[in-house]
């Protein structure tokens, strides 16, 4: 029971630590929690923010492949895929974003990040999908409703696209992108 608390203790202060700022303390809390329980991928994460807070994207990318092996998160896949797409590796981040998405259609970083590498990758019409998967579980946000209509309008699906402007407005009358978008829409 005490290895279990020490790693919650170190871990808890690696977070802490992290949200401060402090990147040597978290380092350091964060090894200590890896060190007395290597069975959950959450101080690797940490290690691995840590990493990239640092610019050191090599390490980052091994750390968060190890909280990967110990456990397949959207957040490891995610962090992953972020680190390749900086790095150039955009098949892979690709890839990494996908699965992220297939566990958890809701994480942002992983749909935001698919969608600015499947623009790079001219694969826009796989965008549709996990667009849509996450407008099934949050239908009121505006954002993604409009990143939905700006990949129909780049696929040539000018009706669907003005579909969904008119459900961002809606949802948010005073939203201005979309408010714009379909004004030039109609010119």
């Amino acid at each position: 029971m005490t290895s279990h608390l020490d790693y919650e203790i170190n871990k808890e202060l690696g977070e802490c630590y992290l949200f401060m700022g402090e990147l040597d303390k978290a380092e350091q809390y964060y090894e200590k929690a890896a060190n007395s329980n290597g069975t959950h991928p959450d101080p690797y994460l940490g290690l691995a923010t840590v990493a990239v807070q640092r610019g050191h994207l090599e390490n980052a990318l091994s750390l968060y492949r190890r909280a990967t092996e110990i456990q397949s998160t959207d957040k490891s896949l995610a962090g992953m895929a972020l680190v390749e797409m900086e790095t150039g590796v955009i098949n892979d981040a690709y890839e990494h974003f996908s699965q992220a998405l297939e566990l958890n259609p809701e994480n942002l970083v992983a749909l935001y990040g698919l969608v600015q590498v499947a623009h790079s990758l001219d694969c826009l019409d796989k965008l549709i999908s996990p667009l849509e998967n996450f407008l099934e579980l949050n239908p009121d946000k505006a954002e993604i409703r409009f990143t939905l209509a700006g990949v129909l309008i780049k696929l040539g699906k000018v009706t669907q696209a003005k579909e969904q402007l008119e459900q961002c407005l809606e949802i948010d009358p005073t939203y201005d992108p979309a408010k714009e978008l379909l004004l030039e829409m109609v010119q």
